[in-house]
């Protein structure tokens, strides 16, 4: 991108500002806030005129660095309690506790509701001072949050980290006049606006790849490949009509299903350590066999547990039903008992490449969920594995629409693919737009579209290939 930059420019002495424009100030953040007071949860909500929505991190949209109220939470304040604490738009709100390792705290996006509210004791209230635009100031504190400034402020204790906000208040930024800080905001806004709009587009895509995905592999496992073939009723109701010629059948009849070893750690000698698989390694269509935990297999165990080339491994909880091929990567290796394995009774009649399509298409249905599920945690037993009907075509039809979907989903997830890194891109574009322009290193006072003319299209944000653009019109 060529945009302009400012006629002249001054060191900063602050490492991640670099030069600024000559006519900006240095000075801490502090100086941007005239109030910084912290929430408060309040108690059970009674119905009455103490009751005022909250706002808790969980509506902070990060993305847009606003507040999200369409379902707010409502908590009894009392007048007391709100002192200084009721929300007015243009007001900033910090997070100050939460956060994770890929996701630290220190968030801070605008409040631009014209309701009263509270905010949670996870957060405070900033309230901007009088010279300073609260607008432009989220775009400031987002290119410190990107960069991770917030992480020397950061106090950990039980696993939940805590923003000392004195601290982070004393980091030093760059300050531009109220006007011209007025003129970034409004510049970013609109910009942000545009880059927003195409991540959802490309969101969207996604979504719709995700949906066309399913009911192809839906299509191909419940009517096959040949649209002329005669129809039966399976009298299962997820399955409607299949080709006449098709077996409906319990799975226990196809398919040996065997639930893997128990870890048992006392229990471990050395003597005889091999790998296994665990209920995470078996992610749907591939599975991990790097660094994989080791235990003792003997006596029976050496066959009873062992995988071969073929076998197809379905998540007992979890992920329900979850399911990958075995390839036989590894040359010895074995599963645990998180894991199902299910082998063809009959190799010359069943191909686990067709069942695990199968199982893939009833799963996303929800046909596992809570099957034998006693909690909130879902698991499916063997016995309940063993008694799901489903249609079995004749080997060479499986073996057809096993690498008819094979082909089908590698196009999809190629599509989704590029989706995702146009959306990586546009998210990187968009935080460098904004550190650029709070930093003063390009010059907007003047800039009417900051992508006109530029790249394919008319706009560097525009991100779809042709292929992509097929996609979407295809979907």
């Amino acid at each position: 991108m060529s945009l302009p930059r400012y006629p002249e420019y001054k060191d900063s002495g602050v490492e991640w500002l670099g030069e600024v424009p000559g006519h900006w100030w240095i000075d801490r953040l502090k100086r941007s806030i005239e109030r910084c007071k912290n929430g408060i949860w309040g108690d059970e909500a009674q119905g009455d005129e103490d009751d005022i929505p909250c706002v808790r991190v969980a509506d902070f949209n990060r993305q847009q660095l606003t507040v999200a109220l369409d379902e707010p939470t409502i908590r009894k304040v009392t007048e007391k309690e709100r002192g200084g604490r009721v929300l007015s738009k243009g007001d900033l709100l910090l997070e100050k506790s939460g956060g994770g390792e890929n996701q630290p705290v220190g968030c801070v996006v605008l409040y631009e509701d014209t309701r009263p509210a509270v905010c949670s004791n996870f957060v405070a209230r900033m309230q901007i001072a009088a010279d300073m635009d609260s607008s432009y100031w989220r775009y400031v504190h987002a290119a410190a949050y990107a960069i991770r400034l917030t992480t020397g402020s950061i106090n950990q204790t039980s696993g939940i980290q805590n923003l000392d906000q004195d601290r982070y208040f004393n980091e030093r930024v760059a300050f531009p006049p109220l006007k011209e800080q007025s003129t970034i905001a409004s510049f970013l806004d609109r910009e942000t606006r545009k880059i927003d709009a195409l991540i959802a587009e490309q969101r969207q895509l996604v979504t719709l790849l995700a949906e066309k995905r399913q009911a192809v592999i839906s299509h191909a496992i419940t009517k096959g490949l040949n649209p002329n073939a005669p129809m039966k009723d399976s009298g299962i109701e997820w399955l409607g009509e299949v080709p006449g010629h098709w077996a409906v059948c319990a799975l226990s009849y196809r398919f040996e299903v065997l639930l893997g070893k128990m870890l048992d750690e006392k229990r471990i000698t050395g003597e005889h350590l091999a790998p296994y698989l665990r209920n995470a390694d078996v992610q749907w269509g591939q599975i991990n066999t790097i660094d994989l935990p080791e235990m003792d297999f003997k006596g029976d165990d050496l066959v009873r547990y062992a995988l071969k080339p073929g076998d197809l491994l379905v998540c007992e909880g979890g992920d329900v039903g979850r399911a990958a091929v075995w390839v036989g990567t590894l040359q010895e290796c074995y599963y645990q008992k998180a894991l199902h394995r299910l082998r063809a009774r009959n190799e010359d009649g069943d191909t686990a490449g067709f069942l695990f399509y199968v199982l893939y298409a009833a799963a996303k249905l929800g046909l596992f969920v809570g099957s034998e599920g006693r909690s909130t945690i879902a698991h499916l037993t063997a016995e309940a594995l063993r008694r799901y009907q489903f249609a079995f075509p004749p080997l060479a039809e499986q073996q057809a629409i096993a690498t008819f979907l094979d082909n089908e989903i590698t196009k999809f997830d190629t599509l989704t693919a590029e989706a995702n890194r146009a959306i990586a891109l546009l998210q990187e574009r968009r935080s460098a737009l904004i550190s650029a322009t709070v930093t003063g290193k390009i010059d907007v006072r003047h800039a009417c579209e900051v992508f006109r003319g530029q790249g394919k299209g008319g706009t560097t944000a525009r991100l779809l290939t042709d292929r992509e653009a097929d996609a979407t019109r295809e979907v």
